[in-house]
């Protein structure tokens, strides 16, 4: 599901893996993945809305939680700011490494 808004992108996202992956593993994971910013406190309001990410580069992940109507999925909230992170900055990203790895 992806809701529209004014600045950013906002999805509730459900992965079905095909081995187990706990809450615990991904947000692990997710904790040392350069550009991702883990913010899931269990607290009402403890997750990124899009207004709050106006203006940031990283992709903020939160409400990770087991999806228990797959055998190995979860489920998670994902906001980015949609001018930056899937235009801008992904453009930038792209022509840093063209211009490290090729030229």
């Amino acid at each position: 599901m992806r809701v529209p808004v004014f600045i950013g992108h906002a999805e509730a996202i459900n992965v079905e893996f095909h081995q187990p992956l706990s809450v615990v593993q991904a947000r692990a994971a997710w904790k040392n993945a350069p550009g991702i910013t883990l913010i899931d406190h269990r607290a009402d309001e403890g997750y990124v809305t899009p207004v709050e990410c106006a203006g940031d580069d990283p992709v903020f992940v939160s409400r990770v939680r087991v999806d228990k109507t797959v055998p190995h999925g979860l489920n998670f909230w994902c906001v980015a700011d949609n001018l930056r992170k899937g235009a801008a900055l992904n453009a930038v990203q792209i022509a840093e490494i063209l211009i490290d790895e090729y030229l």
